[in-house]
């Protein structure tokens, strides 16, 4: 047999070789990746190395206090835990969101959604928050889990505590998680997990409230456990604002208004302040605040009652028989028809081939101004709309405060509505016909006025034409005026059959007298469907007239008007009027037994305060 040697030689001189190629490739490989990471990218690698074992934790700053004026706490806060993932490791944070999710209560694909969104807006060693505020079977989930599910932990932070009957939920408002497009909008202020107004004043004076987040620095290890502190930036806490709300009587107004559909609104007319803002119904503002379900979210907008909406700022409904005040401030004014102008009311009168029905089926007989006003007739006023004309009545209404913003310091603020030939004929091209006059003179047709706007309407009426603005914030800057002014005359034949209608035991509110208080007042009753239609749709309460009630007191120099609004309530004065008159009683008997102020709360400055624009 013959061997072949040489072939048996090349075999292994050419495996030899591959592998020497193949040896000497990997250590060029290993060079070049050596001289990457110790030459061309040490600060890039360094930096990942030190976030490997320095971890930033927020320190979240807690929002200020809401006082009422004489400092007591209207809005404050309460210890709570928000749970943080540390996204170190992205690699080792996917796998656990499915049990993340359902340790939580969270929704999987909406928590995906959000570490995607912070891969590509946060640092990664910026921990997420993922729920604001945990439950205690939350914060059990993380500490029984910290073993195994390493990237969950919890921050201690202060989270508003609203009142949970729904008072002042209107006006105080709610916070929330900040939306991506407030974000977009707030050029750097904001950042995914920030808790940021929503509504009312806490949307308002935000950037007053909001404070500025803190931050330490700790050394953790590859378990993520903290090691050790490096460093520490304190928050700074939101600033606390004291508000022009008496709390005392914004607690009466809530609690008359149980159960019904309305509104409360009391001024300091030679200030401006507000007293008291109360609508009803109201709603939890802790449920929105903690980030209602769509389902939830859904029942409050569909909500018949619409309880999100501030009626005292918002609900834009015809006044009724209060308009009929700015009727006779344009009437003794103008002098059309003169102050001595008289009717004989037979409980009608035709206008224009129309019969017009005074709410008085037998008529009121012989009625000049004062018992026109004192009475509510409404044949009178049919007549002094007849002859002023719908031009002068809207240039008087609108110049009195109706149909345009008063400028309050609160988001959503309606406008209203004064009707006028330009308008008609810009919104419905068509002419204006007279016989709308004749509605319009008694606070019907197309007129809508907010329980805010009138209050600041008859306040400045009563005042002599100085219109102060409303404001919710106390600061000792005046606040801004519109002057109209009034002769000397008007004022006192209005504010005296005002005291009338309250006092003299033929007036429309004469049940809601108070003894030794002049309380002065206008009722108003707004139909919100004809009679006949009303019969034709069943009745119900919900097609009742608005029952509407505007006082002030004293009769002279007044300090304080309130404007009620009760829908449905059908008769101004057996709704409404007994409302004011329990406000008005109350602030008389706070009057005479003052409440201590809180020295030691913090007032904004006025300036600072003024320079806030809406977040």
């Amino acid at each position: 047999m013959v061997h072949r040697i040489d072939d048996d030689q090349k075999l292994p001189q050419t495996r030899l070789t591959v592998f020497a190629v193949i040896v000497v490739a990997l250590a060029l490989l290993l060079m070049i990746g050596f001289w990457r990471l110790q030459v061309l990218d040490t600060q890039h690698y360094a930096e990942l190395a030190y976030r490997n074992h320095i971890r930033t934790i927020p320190i979240i700053a807690p929002r200020g206090l809401i006082l009422d004026r004489y400092g007591n706490v209207l809005l404050g806060n309460y210890p709570s835990f928000s749970v943080l993932l540390n996204r170190d490791s992205p690699g080792q944070v996917k796998p656990y969101l499915p049990e993340i999710a359902a340790g939580l209560g969270l929704n999987l694909q909406q928590l995906r959604k959000q570490v995607d969104e912070a891969a590509v807006t946060l640092p990664r060693y910026q921990p997420l928050v993922i729920k604001s505020n945990a439950t205690q079977a939350d914060v059990a989930f993380v500490e029984s889990h910290r073993a195994d599910i390493r990237c969950l932990d919890l921050l201690m932070v202060q989270r508003r505590r609203y009142p949970a009957d729904g008072f002042m939920s209107h006006v105080l408002g709610y916070v929330g998680d900040v939306s991506a497009r407030e974000i977009a909008k707030s050029h750097g202020r904001y950042r995914p997990g920030d808790v940021v107004g929503k509504s009312g004043l806490e949307y308002e004076y935000n950037r007053i409230l909001m404070g500025v987040d803190g931050s330490r620095r700790v050394i953790v290890d590859s378990r993520g456990r903290v090691r050790g502190t490096l460093g520490e930036t304190p928050a700074i806490p939101g600033k606390t604002i004291r508000l022009t709300i008496d709390e005392n009587l914004e607690r009466v107004a809530f609690n008359d208004l149980k159960g019904k559909e309305g509104a409360v609104v009391a001024l300091d007319p030679q200030t401006g302040g507000v007293l008291v803002m109360a609508s009803a119904p109201s709603f939890n503002a802790n449920e929105l605040s903690n980030g209602p379900t769509p389902a939830e979210w859904d029942a409050l907008v569909d909500n018949p009652e619409h309880p999100l909406l501030n009626r005292a700022i918002q609900a834009q409904l015809a006044p009724g028989s209060t308009f009929k005040i700015i009727m006779a401030t344009a009437m003794l004014q103008t002098g059309v028809p003169p102050p001595n102008f008289t009717v004989f009311c037979r409980g009608y009168q035709n206008f224009y081939g129309r019969i017009f029905h005074c709410w008085k089926p037998g008529g009121h007989g012989l009625v000049g101004l004062h018992q026109a006003i004192i009475q509510s007739c409404d044949v009178y006023f049919y007549n002094v709309g007849q002859q002023l004309g719908i031009q002068r009545i809207s240039y008087f209404a609108k110049h009195l405060g109706l149909g345009r913003l008063s400028g309050i310091d609160l988001p959503g603020e309606e406008p209203g509505l004064v009707p006028s030939i330009s308008w008609k004929e810009h919104t419905f091209h068509q002419p204006w016909f007279p016989g709308e006059t004749i509605s319009v003179a008694i606070g019907q047709g197309a007129t809508t006025v907010t329980p805010l706007q009138l209050a600041y309407s008859i306040g400045g009426i009563v005042s002599g034409g100085i219109f102060k603005q409303p404001h919710l914030l106390k600061t000792s800057d005046p606040a801004p005026e519109v002057r109209f002014p009034l002769k000397h005359s008007t004022v006192e034949k209005l504010t005296s059959a005002m005291y009338g209608v309250v006092n003299n035991p033929l007036g429309t509110a004469a049940a809601s007298r108070l003894k030794g208080i002049q309380f002065c007042g206008k009722t108003g009753s707004a139909q919100v469907v004809s009679y006949q239609e009303r019969r034709l749709l069943g009745g119900g309460k919900r097609y009742y007239s608005n029952a509407w009630f505007v006082g002030f007191a004293p009769e002279e120099n007044p300090k304080i008007v309130v404007s009620v609004l009760v829908q449905g309530g059908h008769e101004g004065a057996e709704a409404a009027a007994p409302i004011a008159s329990d406000i008005i009683k109350a602030y008389y008997q706070e009057k005479a037994h003052p409440q201590p102020r809180f020295v030691n709360a913090e007032e904004p400055h006025s300036a600072e305060a003024a320079a806030v624009s809406r977040n």
